[in-house]
């Protein structure tokens, strides 16, 4: 298991960046848009770009997982307002949006995959007025299937097998909140994103990763709120969220469920290694190796944490 990144973008990854020479014509929203390409083909993808430049925002951003089917350059030279970035080695989904928030300026950045569909109006300048200008790290919108059905996208931490569970629900009010936005998607706070360390490139597992993250932001007093108002649509196959507990889960544990706030701060007692042990099976040298560098990373950010997470399933409910 490799180190516990500490900063933000910590792990720099080798791309191949194609910058647009103009900028996005008449943009009317202050939001840079991050395009996750993990499905579409070429075709769609020049439909995907373009109506995301008549959408208005002020800077997009396309990010490939690879460069095989298409040609950067070619699609760089129609689309001159839009930054091109493909990865020169294998990456996370989470490594792919950091890359994206290291490439803009914008304060808020929606994280998007290629396979939503793209409406004219996909966002409209009332939510970036009502909701993105309040305080949350993320704002989640709803999200339908392609049959047009509300997917659940509200979750809510509960304890399970004396560990944290996930609750999930499709009931959406005006102060909603939820423990993780599904599927990456929503609109993030980019400073806020860049405090909390981004995504950590050493947890593979989508969910775990996305959960890691999002978690953290709880813990350490920011908000992931639900916009009642902002809908996407599935233009493909709803992804389906991989939760086994690997040896991802394990060190999502040891960031986020080991750690006990006191007074004002956070911080692993030692007592816990033992679970740790019984949980990983990994082997006693293994377990204490993986166990203390989880205890210094909390010591690092021992004054990050706002509360734990026995203290933040308790007090859920005061958050809605």
């Amino acid at each position: 298991m490799n180190t516990i990144p500490s900063t933000f973008n910590e792990r720099q990854i080798q791309r191949t960046v194609v910058s647009g020479t103009e900028p996005v014509p008449n943009p009317r929203l202050p939001l840079a848009v991050i395009l996750l390409n993990v499905g579409a083909g070429g075709v769609y993808r020049v439909k995907i770009l373009e109506s995301l430049i008549k959408n208005g925002f002020s800077s997009i951003i396309c990010i490939d997982r690879t460069a095989e089917n298409y040609n950067v350059e070619e699609l760089a030279q129609r689309f001159n307002c839009v930054k091109f970035i493909v990865p020169n080695e294998p990456v996370t989904i989470g490594d792919m949006i950091n890359i994206g928030m290291s490439e803009t300026d914008e304060d808020h950045v929606l994280v998007i995959k290629d396979s939503i569909h793209i409406t004219p109006n996909l966002i409209v300048p009332e939510v970036i007025e009502k909701y993105v200008t309040k305080s949350c790290f993320c704002l989640v919108p709803r999200l339908l299937s392609p049959q047009k059905q509300p997917l659940p996208i509200r979750f809510t931490p509960i304890v399970e097998n004396s560990s944290l569970g996930v609750q999930v629900n499709s009931i959406i009010g005006e102060k909603s909140v939820t423990l993780f936005p599904f599927d990456y998607i929503g609109i993030y706070n980019r400073h806020q994103f860049m405090r909390l360390g981004g995504f950590d490139y050493t947890i593979t597992s989508e969910y775990w990763q996305n959960l890691d993250l999002s978690v953290r932001a709880w813990l350490w007093g920011e908000k992931i709120m639900i916009s009642p108002v902002m809908q996407m649509e599935y233009a493909s196959e709803v992804p389906e969220s991989d939760s086994t507990a690997d040896v991802c889960q394990l060190r999502f544990y040891l960031k986020n469920g080991a750690p006990k706030f006191s007074l004002d701060r956070c911080y692993i007692p030692i007592t816990r290694f033992f679970n740790y042990m019984k949980r990983s099976r990994s082997g006693f040298s293994r377990a204490l190796k993986d166990f203390r560098e989880a205890r210094h990373w909390v010591a690092e950010k021992k004054y990050c944490f706002r509360q734990d997470i026995t203290m933040l399933i308790e007090k859920w409910s005061d958050n809605i």
